[in-house]
């Protein structure tokens, strides 16, 4: 049995892709870009909210980021009012991390969205009380992939890397948790596919939150 889980958020616990392209196409959208489509974003998102804006920017015509810091910036003011625009779980996550809650496991979620809004949309779907710790960029250790949120977590926990199942939807997820010498769990409900889980070294890949339960208390 596992001590402790840590979750990525976006595209692993909340599905939250319509509200990433809303508030990037926005703020592109200040400098005469036309927006996106929302399904790109699945490949936009996962790796922090600068690389996600490069990426958009690039692809609606912005070849050389020429108004990277300012769409940055803009994005960052519609992300704080409209984070939670369309927000919600995925079907069956909540019940799941409440079961796992009531047997006394650690829970916690790592992303890479900016700490305040990560906290907000945790907060906003699951209240202040399921999760033990939620830790977003904040300037504390460095982005995932590196694994330094993920040991720092377990430190926190007081439990041995070993005894924690990491669960993500993306590459940086599976690169992060094999790098803390975690058991990395990809979800196929997320943003990426099972190649990608596959291709980064996932110990298992799950199509549906029912399986969860069994793989943590296995």
């Amino acid at each position: 049995m596992f001590k402790a889980c840590i979750f990525d958020l976006d595209g692993t616990i909340a599905n939250s892709l319509v509200s990433i392209a809303n508030s990037a196409n926005k703020a592109i959208g200040k400098f005469g870009f036309n927006p996106n489509p929302i399904q790109n974003y699945n490949k936009y998102a996962g790796d922090g909210a600068e690389e996600m804006i490069k990426r958009s920017l690039i692809d609606a015509g912005d070849k050389n980021l020429f108004y990277f810091e300012e769409a940055f910036n803009e994005y960052k003011i519609i992300f704080e009012k409209e984070c939670m625009y369309e927000v919600k779980p995925y079907d069956g996550i909540e019940s799941v991390l409440n079961k796992l809650k009531e047997k006394n496991i650690k829970l916690s979620v790592l992303s890479n969205k900016p700490h305040d809004r990560a906290v907000d949309v945790v907060k906003g779907l699951f209240g202040d009380d399921l999760f033990d710790i939620v830790e977003g960029v904040s300037g504390k250790f460095k982005r995932k992939p590196d694994p330094q949120g993920a040991l720092y977590i377990a430190d926190l926990f007081k439990v041995k890397p070993e005894e924690c199942a990491y669960f993500g939807d993306t590459n940086t997820d599976m690169i992060t948790g094999k790098s803390a010498g975690m058991f990395t769990v990809g979800v196929l409900w997320g943003f990426r596919d099972r190649n990608e889980l596959e291709e980064n070294n996932a110990d298992i890949i799950i199509s549906n939150p029912s399986e969860i339960l069994d793989i943590v208390m296995r």
